[in-house]
């Protein structure tokens, strides 16, 4: 089913709110995405659930596009699916991905030098803009004032170019492309939030001015990490560290530090719980029917739980359905060994992957957004990137000590079994935690709706350490500057350039 607009599945926060409490009413606020894949939709379910009951308006769909509207988004998103998907057809595959590679490349970062002037993208999409892509949104912010917070860089930019104020939009990957600013980027008005300090190093090379980028870090769910103090990811990790450890080689090693930071560990109990995850436009879903042989024998002793993540696609838990079938695990599929993932609509998606995640102890992805879960404590095993800014956010993963390359899936079994013996996931697990950052959607919400806001959906007195102010990213140039600010006197956070 598609995404229902608008849409929000929250904490019915917003009710307990009185106006007088906020920095700016709810009512003024227009929270924005697009149905491309996942990777701006979750992050904006998120900001969603934690306002509550907040509506999610899609850029391409009413009351935002008209019909013309939507057939140029169309056209875009579908261009962009097709990609995506055949760029991991064994044939054409390479030369599809090239194509995907042009129209998301991202140019390397060093030598520094000025990379402002605009790409082909960059003016394409202004282009659309003439042809009257954004128009209903520019018009509707612009009639009632209103505040703009997208998770995608099309409705920013539109909105920018129409001479829209207040706009704030959070980027999605550990590096971007051209195309998230304006042409002029020196004039934008748009407030970006970076998840990463290498966002906020690209994009003032793109001339986007230092005062208009805050490094807040990704809007990961309230429900995984419970608030400033951590207290549901500290649950989770406690019990994961055991299941990643059957052989306590990493607790050997870092007991101290983790009874410090999480206390005492639990006791492994249930077998490592396993969730493999395809993006939106269900690319690698293949990959199932290659690994699952690999893994029978230890499904079918118990000795592990998989689940296999279709999210909103008939079509790819199908694929997972065959190849269990063609696997001989059926039973194991019966038993509820093996599990399917599947929802009629993104947000039912979202609430079930949230709560699945409470329980799975290694997440198989592809670097998308979901790159950025890696600071719950969730070690990742990272498949082939799909685009540019998916190689980026893999390195920045494996960089900061949270993700491993897959090895070849036919033998996932061996490899995978050996990692977890070796305390290799364990490890993965800590590091993740330790180094990224994992309290993007308290600073967002802090910078957006104010420090009062955010204190009453907290449901408890005091803000985020510093307050919005120390969330404003020093210059290049200031010698020794703070990258990321603990909370409340949590880890404090650090990321990798």
């Amino acid at each position: 089913m598609a995404f229902t607009n608008p849409i929000g599945i929250g904490m019915n926060a917003e009710r307990e709110l009185s106006q007088g409490e906020l920095t700016m009413p709810l009512e003024e606020l227009d929270l924005v995405a697009i149905d491309m894949g996942y990777g701006h939709l979750r992050p904006a379910q998120a900001l969603s659930d934690f306002i509550g009951d907040q509506p999610i308006l899609l850029a391409d769909r009413p009351p935002l596009a008209s019909p013309d509207e939507q057939r140029l988004w169309k056209q875009a998103r579908t261009a962009y699916e097709l990609l995506s998907r055949a760029s991991a057809l064994p044939v054409a595959g390479p030369m599809l991905s090239e194509v995907l590679r042009g129209v998301t490349s991202i140019a390397p970062l060093y030598p520094r030098r000025d990379l402002s002037p605009p790409t082909v993208p960059t003016r394409l999409l202004a282009h659309f803009g003439q042809r009257g892509m954004g128009r209903g949104l520019t018009a509707r912010l612009q009639r009632g004032d209103r505040i703009l917070l997208t998770t995608f860089f099309g409705p920013a930019v539109l909105s920018d170019l129409a001479g829209c104020e207040r706009l704030y939009c959070v980027v999605t990957d550990s590096d971007v492309n051209r195309v998230w600013a304006r042409p002029e980027a020196g004039r934008t008005n748009v407030v970006y939030l970076a998840p990463t300090e290498r966002v906020r190093r690209r994009l003032k090379t793109y001339g986007v001015p230092s005062d208009r980028i805050l490094v807040t870090g990704f809007p990961l769910p309230h429900r995984l990490v419970g608030g400033p103090g951590a207290p549901d990811l500290k649950q989770n990790l406690r019990r994961r560290l055991a299941a990643l450890d059957p052989r306590g080689r990493f607790l050997r090693e870092c007991r101290d530090e983790v009874a410090h930071f999480l206390g005492e560990t639990t006791a492994p109990g249930k077998p490592v719980h396993l969730a493999f995850a395809v993006g939106g436009a269900g690319a690698q879903s293949e990959m199932v029917e290659r690994f699952l042989p690999s893994l029978a024998k230890r499904l079918r002793r118990g000795k592990m739980r998989l689940t296999l993540i279709a999210g909103v696609r008939q079509e790819v838990a199908q694929v997972f359905r065959d190849a269990v079938a063609q696997a001989g695990l059926t039973p194991e599929l019966d038993d509820g060994t093996i599990s399917i993932l599947l929802a009629d609509s993104h947000p039912e998606y979202f609430a079930k992957f949230d709560e699945l995640l409470e329980s799975v102890d290694v997440l198989w992805t592809k670097p998308s957004e979901l790159t950025f879960y890696g600071a719950l404590g969730l070690p990742l095993i990272l498949s082939s990137p799909v685009g540019s800014h998916e190689r980026y956010n893999a390195r920045w993963a494996l960089h900061s000590g949270a993700a491993v390359r897959q090895s070849d899936p036919r033998h996932a079994g061996d490899w995978l079994w050996e990692m977890l013996k070796d305390g290799t996931l364990a490890g993965a697990a800590w590091t993740g935690y330790m180094r990224m950052p994992k309290f993007g959607l308290y600073r967002i919400i802090e910078e957006v709706l104010g420090p009062p806001a955010l204190e009453r959906l907290l449901g408890r007195g005091g803000s985020l350490s510093g307050g919005v102010s120390s969330l404003r990213s020093p210059d290049d140039d200031a010698p020794g500057a703070p990258t990321d600010a603990g909370l409340h006197g949590s880890v404090s956070e650090t990321t990798t350039h």
